[in-house]
């Protein structure tokens, strides 16, 4: 009899298979292991379902039913990402790049495999966004259309802004260069952005400044004198 090809039910000929007890104990333990792996990947994807459906709830009035938000652009964007961020750390660069690009192709939303995006982010209407390799996201931000996180120069090292959690970042907004959004912080839609905010603040116009701080209304004023950063360029 030929040896048992597949360890699992049936040699190569077709006919059951007769071998060591080994052999059906390795059957078991594979059926187990890719058992679990299904479970656990669907418990994610149950749990990714539950959360974007929340997370647009929350933040969209427009939100009337569950199923309507497999008709959001930024649903789509963001689970493409999920899996083009993946397939790029693991070196897998232009199966990642391929999906970033079709994704940007069905949804009008360019997000680099490369960008790193924390939970509950949610892009409101979508088009036009562009979100560059070295950006880094956290949770619970919100992005409206035509923001631009982009970099400056042509360095291979850290050239894209970094948003802190809780963030809102109105549309048509751009933000350039590696520059910090402190956490809680909102931009007013068609604002320049080039230089670090700080935390909890309120930030309009081009080139930003700083409106209100901590819920309280002040006089505008550029982020350097809250941060004492020096004033970046953006190029």
């Amino acid at each position: 009899m030929a040896a048992c090809a597949c360890n699992l039910s049936k040699d190569r000929d077709g006919r059951k298979c007769v071998a060591s007890p080994l052999c059906k104990q390795q059957g078991v333990l594979i059926k187990a292991y890719y058992g679990y792996r299904f479970r656990r990947n669907f418990d994610m994807l149950k749990k990714f379902w539950k959360e974007s459906v929340a997370v647009i709830k929350e933040k969209d009035p427009a939100f009337k039913s569950a199923i309507e938000v497999l008709l959001y652009p930024s649903f789509w964007a963001v689970v493409n990402h999920r899996i083009a961020h993946s397939l790029y750390k693991k070196g897998l660069l232009v199966p990642a790049r391929f999906v970033s690009q079709l994704s940007r192709f069905l949804t009008g939303i360019e997000i680099h495999p490369g960008a790193t995006i924390g939970k509950r982010f949610f892009i409101d209407h979508g088009a036009g966004i562009v979100i560059g390799e070295t950006a880094e996201i956290g949770d619970n931000v919100m992005l409206y259309h035509g923001v631009t996180l982009g970099g400056t120069g042509k360095q291979k090292n850290k050239r894209h802004p970094t948003v802190e959690d809780n963030v809102m970042i109105g549309a048509g907004t751009i933000v350039l260069g590696p520059v910090t959004i402190g956490a809680n912080t909102k931009i007013g839609a068609g604002s320049v952005v080039t230089q670090d905010l700080p935390p909890n603040v309120t930030a309009v116009g081009s080139p930003v400044m700083i409106v209100r701080k901590d819920g309280v209304r002040i006089p505008p004023v550029a982020p350097e004198q809250l941060t004492g950063h020096i004033k970046r360029r953006a190029i």
